[in-house]
């Protein structure tokens, strides 16, 4: 069975959620903490074993390409000013993987921009994120359900317990237990309505695909908004072969609502030894109003 070497990082949305922010600038590049929220997402990859990534972008997106490059007139001054550990993380970020930039021209789903990366992922399973989603773990998500691939065979999603209230903005699977946090996937339904749900776990923005899932998209009729829907592909490739959920060990936060991001920085920001005490004390010290 082919290893997982390649990922597909989804990153041409518009970012509505968090408007105004992201009027003029890439939502995928908001901060969090310190870091862009993409970085997150790629050094996931990296870390889990992944050595290409392709970034599906969009026009107004240059901000994405232009933070894992090369600047070499940043390096040279942090090294003319002696500040090598900034120098070392900067050459670090170019360093993370082979990264590949194909474009997405119009908006026509999810499933459509995955499509836009088939003749760089060619005939090999990858790995797909939704940047969206920052996962903190160890090991990491994406190595988690790597293994669960490689042992299995199958296209792996990643799932996990939604409240009611928050059904209906998820993919949720129907399926068989097949081991301790994997199911086998019998159907998925996209954002159904509550009463009409066949379980709790939702989609979220980790898979594991087999190559198949290009041809099964190619022929997937555009549906609600007139879009390619990656799930409905997904639903397809389970009539050809198995496809497992997977319920990964770690903490996610949804950084495409001002919440979550919020939250995300503030919790990822108490894990850091660096600033974790300060803000700790200032959160403890904060006046709230009842």
């Amino acid at each position: 069975m082919p290893s997982v070497r390649k990922a597909v990082v989804l990153a041409a949305g518009y970012g509505t959620r968090l408007l105004p922010a992201t009027k003029a600038q890439p939502k995928e590049t908001l901060p969090l903490v310190d870091k862009p929220i993409i970085q997150y997402t790629v050094e996931e990859a990296a870390a889990s074993g992944i050595s290409q990534v392709v970034i599906v972008t969009a026009a107004g997106k240059r901000a994405v390409e232009d933070h894992f490059d090369r600047t070499w007139e940043l390096e040279a001054t942090l090294r003319e000013k002696g500040d090598l550990e900034r120098l070392r993380e900067i050459q670090r970020i170019a360093d993370l993987a082979d990264i590949v930039y194909v474009r997405q021209a119009e908006q026509k789903g999810v499933g459509h921009a995955v499509l836009q990366a088939k003749h760089v992922v060619g005939n090999e399973p990858f790995a797909l994120f939704f940047p969206d989603d920052v996962i903190v773990a160890d090991p990491p998500c994406t190595r988690q359900m790597i293994d669960v691939f490689e042992e299995r065979g199958g296209s792996v999603l990643a799932v996990q317990q939604v409240a009611d209230a928050e059904v209906e903005s998820y993919g949720i699977v129907a399926g068989r237990d097949d081991g301790e946090r994997i199911m086998r996937i019998s159907g998925l339904v996209e954002k159904p309505r509550l009463e009409e749900a066949p379980s709790r776990l939702g989609i979220v923005g980790r898979y594991i695909l087999t190559p198949e899932i290009f041809e099964e998209l190619e022929h997937t009729a555009p549906g609600k908004g007139r879009e390619i829907q990656l799930t409905d592909g997904i639903a397809s490739l389970l009539e050809r072969q198995p496809v497992y959920a997977y319920q990964f060990e770690g903490r996610r936060y949804d950084t495409g609502r001002p919440l979550g991001l919020l939250t995300a920085a503030i919790e990822i920001g108490l894990r850091r030894a660096d600033i974790g005490p300060g803000l700790r004390e200032f959160l403890r010290a904060l006046p709230l109003d009842d």
